[in-house]
């Protein structure tokens, strides 16, 4: 009885082995992030990019106010560094000079929705509406295409995803959150970023941050210092065969 009783455990575990197995090739192949919940396969999106290199991505999300705005722009020049800025639609609608200026300054933009929604919560139309909606009003000033989004509140499912990927966009999150929108101090804001931030991460700002423009010197001082180059989202960003693992990291296939 014994024997059976382990020779049925070890055929029950050699079943689950199996199915976990398959289940990780179809993530592998599928080039989507994913995690195993309850069974099933979570598609997320690119919170960080693999790299030999010591590169790494500064975005700003634009939803709210201008006023610590162009601080932050002298900063970025000041450094030679080069963002993705991240608009939703009433923002740059609201702000054409700013859409143009960030623009011109040679920093990336990606939308962050028209309304700033829980987008988790639309449908696949309201969604691809967002989107189509929220690019035109950034590309009717910039006159470039938007190829990057990132989810308002960081929220998002499946659907979100898939309808971004149809539309041709690569949903971004990031894997370094600055908190600068709590209103911390310079110097919390750069412990936060510095202690965070490795090869491939994606940091996390905001373009009206109180006190974001004046930790960006102590950041970029110290991480270029370190050997680290800042590009923007869409140069760090794998293009072409890719997985992503269960962390949020994309990695190149093979």
């Amino acid at each position: 009885m014994v024997r059976v009783w382990r020779l049925r455990n070890l055929l029950s575990c050699a079943a689950l082995a199996a199915v976990f197995a398959v289940l990780a090739v179809g993530v592998h192949f599928s080039g989507a992030y994913a995690l195993f919940t309850g069974g099933t396969v979570r598609k997320l999106p690119v919170y960080s990019v693999e790299t030999a290199e010591k590169k790494l991505a500064i975005t700003f999300d634009c939803a709210w106010g201008t006023e610590h705005t162009d601080a932050i722009l002298r900063e970025l020049e000041r450094a030679g560094v080069r963002a993705t800025f991240f608009m939703v639609q009433f923002w740059a609608e609201k702000y054409p000079e700013y859409v143009k200026k960030i623009a011109d300054a040679g920093h990336e933009i990606g939308t962050h929705s028209a309304t700033h929604s829980y987008m988790s919560k639309l449908s696949a139309a309201a969604i691809a509406a967002e989107l189509e909606s929220s690019s035109a009003a950034i590309e009717k000033v910039t006159g470039k295409e938007v190829e990057l989004f990132r989810a308002p509140y960081g929220d998002y499912d499946d659907l979100l995803i898939e309808t971004a990927a149809a539309q041709g966009y690569t949903t971004v999150q990031w894997d370094v959150d600055s908190l600068d929108w709590k209103d911390l101090s310079a110097s919390e804001i750069a412990l936060r970023v510095t202690g965070g931030a490795r090869q491939g991460s994606i940091i996390l700002c905001h373009n009206n941050g109180l006190h974001t423009a004046e930790a960006l010197p102590a950041v970029f001082s110290a991480l270029q210092s370190a050997g680290y180059t800042f590009v923007p989202v869409g140069e760090l960003l794998i293009r072409g065969p890719s997985t992503i693992d269960a962390a949020g990291r994309q990695h190149p296939a093979g």
